[in-house]
């Protein structure tokens, strides 16, 4: 199957989990604070991490690359891409490179909320 597909597939999965769980965390927790954005972060970062660990350590051979594709970059993504973000940032932690992590993590973080706020910004003096 092409992988385009299947990670469009996937992520329709994640992205309708999110709202779920979004809308069910807002109804438990209130909306004053992000709480379900939080937990969807934090759980698809766990999810992410045991997925990994399952396809690296013991699903070596047994899960094509097709469904590997599906779970992570698909589902998971779809779910929230916080999960990649973390992954990445312990990969390079992993290997040793924990100055390029926190650089990575840093960066990512704020050049993210100020690339936000610049859109936020362009939006409002364009209108």
């Amino acid at each position: 199957m092409n992988a385009t597909l299947i990670v469009f597939l996937g992520g329709g999965i994640g992205a309708a989990v999110r709202h779920l769980v979004n809308q069910a965390v807002g109804r438990l927790a209130g909306t004053e604070f992000p709480f379900g954005i939080m937990a969807i972060n934090i759980t698809g970062s766990m999810i992410m991490g045991l997925a990994a660990g399952f396809f690296a350590f013991k699903a070596t051979e047994s899960w094509s690359q097709d469904a590997r594709l599906f779970v992570t970059t698909g589902i998971l993504g779809g779910y929230t891409t916080f999960s990649a973000f973390s992954l990445d940032a312990m990969l390079l932690y992993e290997r040793g490179e924990a100055l390029t992590a926190l650089v990575y993590v840093v960066g990512s973080v704020v050049l993210s909320i100020l690339g936000l706020a610049f859109g936020l910004y362009a939006v409002r003096i364009l209108t």
